[in-house]
């Protein structure tokens, strides 16, 4: 029984997916490389993660690979970096507000075939990460929450920095 299906998913994921291009396109240049909040010394995350422009990539990079299902054999398209994969790693090159434009419609494009085409068996299939096992179906919408919550967080930050300039 389907309580929540294709259509009804996809709007609210392209619903969340053009709310973090807003805050992509949003960002003035002097914000692009802030640190939003200071390092963690024990995170498990690359020095850095706060950054405006990671945030927004970490967002497209978890989009991507959750669409696969699987940890194992993915690569985000190039010119885009394999992290956050593993303890201790470091960021990649700053990317640019155009080239994260450019990685967000690609996942905005997988999300919405994916999901349109999802079938019954499809969303039962487990996947397995190393934070646990979840269906696909569920994992999409537990990757809505993530592009939602890190979309708001990046409009928080723009919010305060207009306030602060005015």
């Amino acid at each position: 029984m389907w309580i929540i299906d294709q259509s009804m998913l996809w709007r609210q994921f392209d619903l969340a997916i053009t709310n973090l291009e807003q805050a992509i396109r949003a960002c003035p240049e002097h914000l692009w490389e802030s640190q939003l909040w200071p390092d963690e010394p024990d995170q498990w995350v690359a020095a850095g993660f706060s950054n405006f422009w990671y945030l927004a990539y970490h967002t497209l990079f978890w989009i991507d690979l959750y669409l696969t299902g699987t940890e194992e054999g993915f690569m985000p398209p190039a010119p885009f970096a394999l992290v956050e994969m593993r303890d201790n790693e470091t960021l990649p090159r700053t990317y640019t507000p155009n080239e994260l434009l450019g990685y967000l419609e690609h996942c905005r494009q997988a999300t919405q075939s994916t999901i349109m085409n999802l079938n019954t068996e499809q969303a039962q299939r487990l996947c397995s990460f190393s934070w646990g096992e979840v269906p696909f179906g569920e994992l999409m919408i537990y990757s809505l929450r993530h592009v939602q919550e890190h979309g708001a967080h990046l409009h928080m930050v723009l919010g305060q920095q207009a306030r602060g300039k005015a």
